[in-house]
């Protein structure tokens, strides 16, 4: 799965300008699902339907797009002031190289003394782009840049959020063969700045179950914030964030396929922050919805880490699940 991941998480994708991404998925799927559509807002749908006629529908979503930002103002010398699309942590910034859709690449800097002893605003900021030709324009966007690296069986690079839940979803989709489900595998848009995806995309599947695929912070570093969650001990099974409660009964759905698969998973509550499964619960008259996580240290940076471990675990609990 290494290689998938690193194809999906060095893409160009960020909120709202997801078409490299989306291409992308579309070719890994290619062929694994009965049905495939693109929907207005730019989700994509994959079906695969259970041959039992009594069988549920459910949805799984794993969101495509990345955190990025967006071209606000040009000044002379090929600097560009910029806004956020998604959560940025300006004292991350600066430094990091971002990436255009045509592929120009600029530079974070930043005003003033870089000695300063507060942390730089976000207008404080601007993307350099001097010295070559380009086009870019004011509301143009632009994606982290950063490499993947494999650190034994930890995985660091940029936009592991959210491609390691697509690159999980595809993988469940290759090794499903007889669902016991109707099954629509969901890659939504937008979630970066207020799941948008997910919203119509539950609405179009109108699912009886519905379980988003994310990562989720971890308890496990230096003076952390108190969190039972660790990297390498095993996905965890969502009960609560920012924006929802899980259902009990898709909680207790996972914790049995867990069980049925042999992976030791963890539970998570995240005080802050959510998943496109706060969406899907809410769409038409509500959906029983829930979340699988994969601990991920640094989220939101170009240095999120995960370990391989948590992501097959996963894999495995999804397969238990659906069916074989």
């Amino acid at each position: 799965m290494i290689d998938l991941i690193r194809k999906l998480a060095e893409c160009y994708g960020p909120s709202g300008h997801e078409e490299q991404i989306r291409a992308m998925i579309l070719d890994q799927i290619d062929g694994l699902a009965e049905e495939v559509s693109v929907d207005a807002l730019g989700n994509v749908i994959a079906w695969k339907h259970s041959s039992t006629p009594e069988a549920r529908t459910i949805m799984l979503s794993a969101h495509m797009d990345e955190i990025g930002l967006i071209v606000t103002h040009i000044e002379e010398g090929g600097f560009m002031r910029f806004t956020n699309l998604g959560v940025l942590y300006p004292n991350t910034l600066y430094g990091n190289r971002v990436r255009f859709a045509d592929g120009t690449v600029g530079v974070i800097g930043m005003d003033g003394n870089l000695g300063a002893s507060s942390a730089p605003k976000l207008d404080q900021l601007y993307v350099d782009v001097s010295g070559g030709d380009h086009s870019i324009a004011v509301g143009d966007a632009a994606g982290l840049l950063r490499e993947v690296v494999v650190r034994g069986e930890r995985i660091v690079g940029k936009s592991l959020d959210n491609r390691v839940g697509c690159a999980i979803q595809i993988e469940v989709m290759r090794q499903v063969s007889q669902p016991a489900y109707n099954i629509a595998f969901a890659f939504t848009v937008q979630e970066e700045i207020g799941r948008r995806g997910a919203m119509t995309a539950a609405h179009a599947v109108d699912p009886e179950i519905g379980i988003a695929i994310d990562l989720t912070r971890t308890g496990d570093i230096p003076k952390a914030h108190k969190m039972a969650v660790e990297m390498g001990k095993g996905p965890a099974i969502k009960i609560k964030d920012g924006g929802m409660l899980a259902s009990p009964e898709v909680i207790a759905l996972l914790d049995a396929a867990a069980q049925r698969a042999g992976v030791t998973v963890q539970r998570e509550i995240l005080l802050s922050g959510t998943t496109d499964a706060s969406m899907i619960q809410i769409a038409r008259a509500g959906v029983k919805a829930g979340a699988i996580s994969v601990p991920c240290r640094y989220v939101h940076t170009t240095s999120e880490t995960v370990d391989l471990g948590d992501v097959v675990g996963a894999v495995e609990v999804l397969g238990a699940l659906l069916g074989g």
